[in-house]
């Protein structure tokens, strides 16, 4: 059977990324499997021969070493994935070693998220290590705010208490000062002038107390309205200018990833065409007449599937 499609530079541009990303795979999946290893052996050193070791028996320095065995330690969980064992995380299998050794600085649940938020294929090492930088220095100022808030929480919460224990404190001292009046009245219409004199004293000192339990209170209530509590937020305003460029290139990128596909179909069916042309020639090779029945009814039943699921 004649192929139905020609080779053109997109196939052969698709064959090279494929052969590119299982290289690239193979690299650090090597890297961690290297890193495990190093482990290993390093329970065994005795102390102090560590680098002697190294350079004696696998040729590497101490900060190679330290590199893999962090690489293994930092994504050796991720080994399936670099197999193909889990979609949802393919993102790490897209890193090279610079990249991985790089990426370290991230907390193991922050990483994927990192590398699907940034281009790492057209960033340098040092743009890389500048974006992890700018992270971590968002982060502390994060953790700066959010620290400050709960302080100011907490002291707003101490000023409400003792807003509220005043205020208690001044109702307390008003039904005194009026059972005083009261007391006093009585009193006064009695003609007990030494019990008057007692009860205006401790009615003057009620009444002094009360001043200063609503002086109190005013200087809390002006506390508590200039400590607002600031819930603290990281606003990344992106520009104009950058927005508009932002658009074009996911415009292109819609485009290329429609080219990608439609050249990964062709190199698919061109595929499916050569093995299906295999299948007919290895079946006419067959003489047990049984087995090749047998083979012909599992080939036209997964053309039938094929044909639903079209």
């Amino acid at each position: 059977m004649n192929e139905l499609s020609t080779r053109d530079t997109n196939l052969i541009a698709l064959e090279i990324n494929n052969i590119k990303e299982q290289t690239q795979k193979i690299f650090l999946l090597s890297s961690i499997e290297i890193g495990k290893r190093l482990v290993e052996a390093k329970q065994m050193v005795p102390h102090g021969e560590w680098g002697n070791w190294l350079e004696d028996s696998v040729d590497y320095s101490q900060r190679t070493a330290n590199n893999l065995m962090k690489i293994y330690e930092g994504y050796g969980q991720d080994t399936l994935a670099l197999k193909g064992g889990f979609d949802e995380s393919q993102a790490i299998a897209k890193l090279n070693y610079t990249q991985a050794v790089a990426l370290l600085s991230i907390p193991s649940d922050e990483r994927e998220e990192f590398i699907n938020r940034h281009d790492l294929e057209s960033m340098s090492t040092r743009e890389l290590q500048q974006a992890i930088k700018e992270k971590k220095e968002l982060e502390k100022q994060l953790k700066i705010s959010e620290e400050n808030a709960k302080r100011e929480k907490a002291e707003k919460e101490k000023l409400q208490k003792k807003f509220e224990k005043l205020e208690e404190q001044s109702g307390e001292h008003e039904n005194e000062i009026n059972e005083l009046k009261e007391q006093l009245n009585a009193a006064e219409s009695a003609g007990d002038e030494e019990e008057v004199e007692r009860l205006s004293s401790s009615l003057r000192s009620a009444e002094e107390s009360l001043k200063e339990s609503k002086i109190k209170i005013e200087k809390l209530e002006r506390q508590l309205k200039e400590k607002p509590i600031e819930v603290p937020a990281v606003v990344e305003k992106i520009p104009e200018e950058i927005q508009k460029e932002l658009e074009t290139l996911r415009k292109q990128a819609s485009a290329k990833m429609n080219e990608d596909n439609i050249a990964k179909f062709k190199y698919c069916f061109d595929s499916l065409v050569k093995g299906f042309d295999e299948i007919l020639v290895t079946l006419s090779d067959i003489k047990d007449q049984e087995s090749s029945d047998k083979l012909k009814k599992a080939v036209k039943g997964l053309l039938d599937k094929m044909q639903e699921e079209l």
